[in-house]
């Protein structure tokens, strides 16, 4: 008996932080000042895109999720890139380089990506730790969706509609 009140309790704790972390959000409202270096060696300072739309989508090879939603956020690159959507995937400190880079040449994937090699981007953003996590972030640099788990994409298009280039 006494063990399930114990473990009842910690369930309830576990249920009020995580509540109280998704009602408050990851304590990041800006997006961070940081620079990554994509599998390519380009080195990107987030602070350059500013006055487009970036989404920032942190994800793992080994992550289900992550995968089932690749190909529509490459029909999401595809249709909006050429409006002004920037898009940077980050694979967790604990994903193997090399095949981060295999499984992004096998799926075609068309945006830059880069290892979080330390977890400094992760923790940059409010401590990722979940795959996975995407942000959008406005063109004026604050973060304006934070979605963990699989994305709605017609929410995310109507989200990010308003910050696109028309005509282009």
């Amino acid at each position: 008996m006494d063990k399930r009140k114990g473990l009842a309790g910690a369930l309830a704790m576990v249920v009020i932080v995580a509540g109280v972390w998704l009602w408050t959000g990851s304590g990041v409202d800006r997006a961070p000042e940081v620079t990554v270096e994509t599998l390519k060696g380009e080195r990107l300072a987030l602070a350059d895109l500013r006055g487009q739309p970036v989404l920032v989508n942190f994800w793992a090879t080994d992550c289900p999720g992550c995968i089932e939603e690749m190909p529509h956020l490459k029909e999401l690159h595809a249709d909006l890139a050429g409006r002004g959507l920037q898009m940077v995937a980050i694979a967790m400190s604990y994903d193997d380089p090399e095949a981060v880079a295999r499984l992004a040449e096998r799926r075609g994937l068309p945006w830059r990506i880069a290892h979080d090699e330390d977890g400094s981007l992760a923790k940059a953003f409010g401590d990722v730790n979940l795959t996975p996590t995407t942000f959008v972030i406005d063109p004026r640099g604050r973060i304006v969706q934070q979605t963990i788990g699989m994305l709605d994409m017609e929410r995310l298009r109507a989200r990010l509609r308003p910050m696109l280039n028309e005509g282009a």
